[in-house]
């Protein structure tokens, strides 16, 4: 069964007429930091549709630009293949951009795809560094993150993400 995408109007639209369950599956200092009113917090490398109370209810999937939101919707629906699941296309920064209200909490932590991009980008400045100066074996690194970035790209799977996700300033204080 494929994935429902649904625009944030039309979610919004959903939890004011249907009372639809919204679903964060961001990671709990991303969801600190900021996410959408009365969205419960299951993120997507634990979520099961066991967690879900009632079954009946229309649940709204949301990540921080979509691709965890619609790898979490095919688990729940692998899970119970009933549920009425939809991903918000876009995630919540397509919900902040339609001007829809989010809540600020007080986590600074960088959203974990862009400390993805941080941890690369200076491994990758470290490594090449390394090659200019010290020895040619170290392009290994370099050719290693390449590889990891064209497979989450390809994929939507990180590894490096899913690493970062579970460091200390990643989890509720």
């Amino acid at each position: 069964m494929s994935v429902q995408e649904i625009t944030p109007s039309q979610a919004k639209k959903m939890i004011d007429e249907q009372n639809a369950l919204l679903l964060d599956v961001r990671e709990p200092a991303e969801h600190n930091a900021k996410h959408i009113p009365n969205a419960k917090l299951h993120p997507v490398g634990t979520i099961s549709a066991n967690d879900i109370e009632d079954h009946e209810q229309t649940l709204l999937v949301y990540c921080q630009k979509g691709m965890r939101g619609k790898k979490a919707c095919s688990k729940l629906l692998a899970d119970n293949p009933n549920l009425q699941v939809f991903n918000i296309s876009g995630g919540i920064e397509s919900w902040e951009q339609s001007g829809l209200q989010t809540a600020q909490g007080t986590s600074n932590t960088l959203p974990l795809d862009r400390q993805v991009l941080l941890t690369v980008g200076i491994l990758l400045l470290i490594f090449s560094t390394l090659v200019m100066l010290s020895s040619s074996a170290f392009i290994w690194a370099v050719v290693f993150m390449g590889v990891g970035l064209v497979v989450a790209g390809s994929t939507g799977f990180c590894g490096l993400g899913r690493l970062l996700a579970i460091m200390p300033w990643n989890q509720v204080r």
